[in-house]
């Protein structure tokens, strides 16, 4: 079984996961970094240069095509853009969707303009917020919040979550 981390950037899919796969002695994919090391290129530079609808297939592509056992996997915080990405990623293991307050996600985002966040540029973290979140919901298999505690804390919880109901 795999778990695949789903939030907003800046909720701590990255940090969160590598501390979970530690825990978990599972491995550990970045979905960003995948897309990085296919194009050579950042993400914004990707964004900037080659256009929004370019990263999606980009990134749509290379999460359909994520093959692994016993891995944390998290991907970008669009991925839920993409019901088939979605849909294989579901199958692949139970989703848990990091859930932070809009304030906290707006505390640890820095910079939306050069973070490689998509649709950043004509909206604001309000905006990709509200319209991500239900997409979030909709594609959870577990919730957890994660507004407080520590990294270790956090990544905790979820293990804790998940032993009672999957693992």
């Amino acid at each position: 079984m795999n778990i695949i981390l789903i939030g907003m950037p800046g909720c701590g899919k990255s940090t969160i996961g590598v501390v979970l796969a530690k825990t978990l002695r599972y491995d550990f994919i970045d979905g960003d970094l995948l897309i990085q090391e296919r194009t050579g290129k950042r993400l914004q530079e990707i964004i900037d240069f080659d256009g929004l609808d370019v990263f999606y297939r980009i990134e749509d592509e290379v999460l359909s095509g994520i093959d692994c056992e016993r891995t944390v996997i998290a991907p970008g915080g669009s991925a839920v853009y993409y019901p088939d990405a979605m849909a294989h990623l579901k199958e692949l293991g139970a989703v848990v969707y990091i859930q932070l307050s809009c304030e906290n996600v707006k505390k640890r985002l820095g910079n939306l303009a050069t973070r490689g966040v998509c649709g950043a540029k004509d909206k604001t973290v309000e905006d990709l917020y509200n319209e991500r979140v239900s997409l979030y919901e909709k594609y959870a298999d577990f919730i957890i919040n994660c507004d407080e505690g520590s990294i270790s804390e956090n990544a905790e919880k979820i293990a804790k979550q998940l032993s009672l109901t999957l693992l």
